[in-house]
């Protein structure tokens, strides 16, 4: 829904609502406070997510993205106890008398067969405490522990074994989040935007494990200092740089290395991290005389520097490409570049802020020889943010902030390759944008039971000028015909030009988030959660091409902003001394202003989009299950969804019926079941092995259901869009992990990682596709599958 940008203040409002409701929450008179940041002693980096508690005391906390904590508590003396899996357990006896600072650094637990854990989550107390649902993170040990494709680790495959979690088919890019397209997912790589997560059309993630500290996948109960997505965020952690002594890690596998270092700089002030990666399939196709080839590179870049005790500077990169060849005929490459300036300050031991500085850049590079041209688009963003916190006391943590974006859409170029083509240059209509927002989001612990997290965004989206705009009779740009019966695309009555200074169109939105923790007993809790989200840009794609052909453009007076509401509920518990646990959710999201395009519709070099869509809205639903073997040499978990993801396009001002005459029709990524079982075992401290198993529900399609003959010519009739489905997808994975130097005086440590891919060699179909055998004139269906077993062996190192 259009607004004007309201004037009144419900930030502030929020936040004195906030206040009024717990005035015992501001400091008293005998309460003192002890802050810090906790580390690892090896290498320096920051703990997210380590649990501090005073022992024998509700009184704890949770230190945030950059190892920063605060506690308060009355005068006293008190065993504080710092925890995070996969490390040693530490305490320290204190007297609070007075505020103090207290930094430690946390001593990684050896691995032992009787204390094997795969799971980087909170620990289980502060889990069933925290009001923090529908999230998923993953230790990057756990991933690297998963057999994947070709022997490469890869986090988005790791995420699309979780609950709520999946893809679109082998060699599809992006992943699908509770119903939610790919567009809806926002994913950030150390605060920057990731528009494209695929290297290889979907076959790796642009992140390297190697450079990656942790990841955090909300589902849902987004919290308000994220925004501009109706799905879901990723948020992906770089390491911060060994800043004890110079490490090595690398790998060698079938297809690509890799390889990163990192150690300390500026005298010991900070340290650095430097991690690149690249494929050379493409060299042995060339040897076997291949025509095609493919290959992709990517370089992590960051680097820290400390000022002083309270103020820490970060400088981090990524920048990556795809590139693509087939038969010299037709070449391809796409890429993203981001690179992130964050200013790290503590007030005081109550007060920590981050400011952002962010650029990111996604391109898209097309090559067609046969018809001499190129064709070049990209999405540009300039993003500042600012983003602070304030505890108050343990049952009362405030965060809020502020932060614009600035977009620059260029749809596409179209430039001659031959001086003497006949084809003209085109440049179509670059798109401006500027997205602000501002946030006030609690954390308050109601009573010893219940805590709540509630919090509200406004963000305000303004459709820059500095391009014509076409404008149609009836503003309507798009019109059906009823005796043809098919939807006609209206020519422009008249062309207005806009400065860049002018706003052809503003939004404004309120998105309140608020969930509910209530802790039945030590072992369970329930929560409740409800969130909005409004997102202002759009992914254009009507294709499963094989070429990531991705187009974004901003909401605009001819396309809505995207509105979505989703509630969800929550059982969390705890077995056998929690070794054993249980989550199940269930969800309902809607949203409003979901575009579909229509039949025949036509989006690459368009300067028109507006007459190829219509505006609809979507649904989705579900249950998940997730059970957990938490500790001891078999770990693992059992993740089951049972979903329907659909949508409803009415033809709207355009007039008809719109899409499958305005009922609700299957998404093109609705998955009724998907279940997926991973385990690891470890069989002695050399060899350890691990598998995945899955099984998918095929995904929609729209298949041909007659056909009829014109001038001697067979024409398909097709029945109503994703009335079908592809066979059901089913896979098997196994690895083995060989580690022939166990020995912890030896600084180099290497690894063996043997994998099978598609174990029983099952031909999932990527596609079916139909058409008609010219020798006999018959019909005839062809299944097109991207893997069927493959074996890998890759060599990991560190020194």
């Amino acid at each position: 829904m259009k607004q004007k940008k309201k004037r009144h203040g419900p930030l502030l409002w929020l936040l004195g609502l906030c206040l009024s409701l717990s005035p015992s929450l501001m400091h008293g008179q005998n309460n003192f406070t002890i802050s810090g940041k906790i580390s690892d002693s090896s290498n320096g980096e920051t703990l997210f997510g380590t649990s501090i508690f005073l022992r024998g005391t509700d009184i704890g906390a949770i230190s945030n993205e950059y190892g920063f904590y605060s506690i308060s508590a009355p005068q006293g003396s008190y065993t504080l106890v710092f925890s995070y899996m996969g490390y040693n357990e530490m305490t320290r006896e204190i007297v609070l008398d007075q505020n103090m600072t207290l930094d430690v650094e946390l001593l990684e637990a050896s691995t032992q067969l009787d204390e094997v854990e795969v799971t980087a989550e909170e620990p289980e107390r502060a889990l069933l405490r925290k009001p923090e649902m529908s999230v998923s993170k993953l230790n990057i040990k756990t991933v690297k522990q998963m057999p994947v494709v070709l022997g490469e680790v890869d986090i988005i495959k790791s995420l699309q074994i979780l609950p709520g979690v999946t893809n679109n088919g082998e060699g599809s890019s992006g992943f699908h989040v509770r119903g939610g397209a790919v567009d809806q997912n926002l994913v950030l790589l150390d605060e920057a935007i990731i528009y494209n997560t695929s290297h290889l059309l979907g076959f790796f993630s642009v992140f390297n494990a190697d450079a990656v500290k942790d990841l955090k996948l909300y589902k849902g109960g987004i919290p308000a200092r994220f925004g501009g997505r109706v799905s879901s965020v990723l948020d992906v952690r770089q390491k911060d740089g060994n800043s004890k002594n110079f490490a090595m890690t690398g790998g060698i596998g079938a297809i690509s290395s890799r390889l990163a270092l990192e150690g300390p700089m500026f005298n010991d002030r900070g340290s650095f991290l430097v991690a690149g990666r690249g494929s050379y399939a493409h060299l042995f196709l060339k040897l076997a005389g291949e025509d095609n080839s493919a290959s992709f590179y990517d370089l992590n870049l960051k680097t820290n520097y400390n000022l002083n005790k309270n103020n820490k500077l970060y400088l981090s990169g990524y920048f990556g490409r795809d590139l693509f060849n087939f038969g010299g005929s037709f070449s391809s490459s796409y890429g993203n570049a981001s690179g992130n300036l964050r200013w790290n300050h503590i007030f005081n031991d109550r007060l920590f802020s981050n400011l952002s500085l962010i650029f990111s850049n996604y391109d898209y590079e097309l090559g067609i020889d046969f018809f001499d041209f190129d064709w070049v688009s990209s999405i540009q963003n300039y993003n500042i943010k600012y983003d602070l916190k304030y505890y108050f006391s343990d049952a009362f943590k405030l965060d809020f902030g502020a932060g614009t974006i600035k977009y620059v859409f260029d749809p596409g170029r179209i430039k001659p390759t031959d001086p003497s083509s006949a084809i003209n240059e085109l440049q179509l209509d670059k798109k401006r944008a500027l997205e602000s927002a501002a946030y006030i989001n609690a954390e308050h612990k109601l009573t010893d039971r219940l805590t709540a997290q509630y919090g509200i965004r406004f963000s305000h989206f303004n459709r820059m000028g500095g391009q014509p705009l076409n404008e149609y009779l009836d503003d309507r740009p798009l019109v059906y015909n009823s005796t043809l019966r098919i939807y006609e695309r209206q020519d422009p009555i008249n062309e207005v030009n806009y400065k860049k200074s002018e706003s052809i169109e503003t939004f404004s939105n309120l998105e309140p988030r608020v969930s509910l923790a209530y802790q039945l007993n030590e072992l369970s809790s329930v929560k409740l959660g409800y969130s909005r989200a409004a997102q202002y840009i759009h992914l254009l794609s009507n294709t499963s091409s094989v070429t990531p052909i991705d187009v974004w453009t901003p909401s605009g007076k001819y396309i809505e902003p995207q509105l979505s509401d989703q509630f969800a509920l929550g059982y969390f518990r705890n077995f056998k001394d929690k070794v054993y646990s249980m989550e199940v959710e269930t969800f309902y999201k809607t949203v409003d202003n979901r575009i579909d395009y229509i039949d025949g519709s036509d989006l690459i070099g368009n300067n028109t989009i507006e007459r190829e869509i219509l505006s609809g809205e979507s649904r989705a639903y579900g249950v998940e299950l997730l059970l957990r073997k938490n500790e001891g040499v078999f770990t693992g978990w059992l993740a089951y969804t049972l979903s329907k993801s659909e949508q409803r396009t009415p033809g709207g001002d355009a007039g008809g019926p719109g899409i499958n005459n305005g009922n609700w029709y299957s998404t093109p990524h609705d998955r009724t079941h998907d279940i997926s079982l991973t385990g690891a075992y470890a069989l002695n401290d050399k060899w350890s092995f691990g598998a995945n198993a899955i099984f998918q529900t095929g995904r929609p399609v729209t298949y041909p259901n007659g056909q009829y003959q014109y001038e001697g010519i067979s024409i398909a009739n097709y029945s109503e869009r994703n009335a079908d489905r592809l066979p059901a997808y089913h896979r098997l994975d196994i690895s083995a992990t060989y580690q022939p130097n166990r020995k912890p005086q030896n600084r180099w440590k290497g690894e063996w990682v043997f994998g099978i891919y598609n174990v029983f060699n099952r031909r999932n179909a990527a596609s079916i596709s139909f058409g008609q055998n010219l020798e006999t004139g018959a019909n005839e269906a062809s299944r097109t599958a991207i893997f069927g077993i493959v074996p890998s062996v890759t060599y990991n190192f560190k020194f």
